[in-house]
């Protein structure tokens, strides 16, 4: 099949399966979305939701949370994963977000990755969801969705070598939902020890799933 054909039949399916798809992290402002994603990294959307309240209440602006001082921030979000670090991060992005941009959350990949505790996922991510542009970031999800159904190839095995072969396939009015359609679908349905190929309808395309079911034969 044809990788043109294969994203047509991965897009009709999810327009079908999935069409509203959006971000699991409870956020109100761009501002508590950048926290949000920044406390996710390397833990789940669901943990995060249940720290972040009392933390959106208690630093609501960047200008709040730029005067604390990172072992206050770290009572908030102690059980989340790598909380001394993620500490940290949140009062200098915020500090950076004050002296740098007017408390606002810029829109540029090269903006956001100056600040403490974005790299290229979280950045995307932001601009994808609050900005609506055309960016996919690669988390562990849509990182194995992808090499499983064959989206990319095997000599992709960076997520910056994913991020580039999906935006050349995905049209770009739809990568925003694209994005989202990865992670849940991987989350929820092709997860990584035990993917439920029952509950899918993609295993007539499936790479992976083809290739399984060719070595039982």
């Amino acid at each position: 099949m044809k990788k043109a054909e294969l994203y047509k039949q991965v897009i009709e399916y999810f327009e079908k399966a999935m069409p509203i798809a959006e971000t699991e992290l409870n956020y109100s402002t761009p501002y508590e979305l950048l926290i949000a994603v920044i406390l996710s990294a390397q833990c789940t959307d669901k943990r995060v939701n249940m720290v972040t309240p009392d933390l959106f209440a208690r630093y609501s602006t960047p200008e709040e949370l730029a005067e604390a001082h990172p072992d206050e921030v770290f009572n908030y979000i102690k059980s989340i994963s790598y909380p001394n670090n993620k500490a940290r991060h949140l009062v200098g992005m915020a500090q950076k977000l004050c002296s740098d941009f007017g408390g606002e959350v810029p829109d540029t990949l090269e903006e956001l990755v100056t600040l403490p505790g974005v790299g290229r996922k979280t950045a995307n991510v932001i601009q994808s969801v609050v900005f609506n542009k055309s960016a996919m970031a690669v988390d562990t999800h849509v990182f194995r969705v992808s090499h499983r159904i064959g989206l990319v190839p095997k000599r992709c095995t960076t997520p910056y070598s994913v991020e580039m072969e999906l935006t050349k396939y995905f049209p770009a009015d739809l990568i925003p939902k694209a994005h989202h359609w990865l992670i849940l679908h991987g989350r929820y349905t092709c997860k990584a020890r035990t993917p439920d190929c029952q509950s899918c309808g993609l295993t007539n395309i499936c790479k992976e799933y083809i290739k399984i079911n060719n070595l039982k034969k």
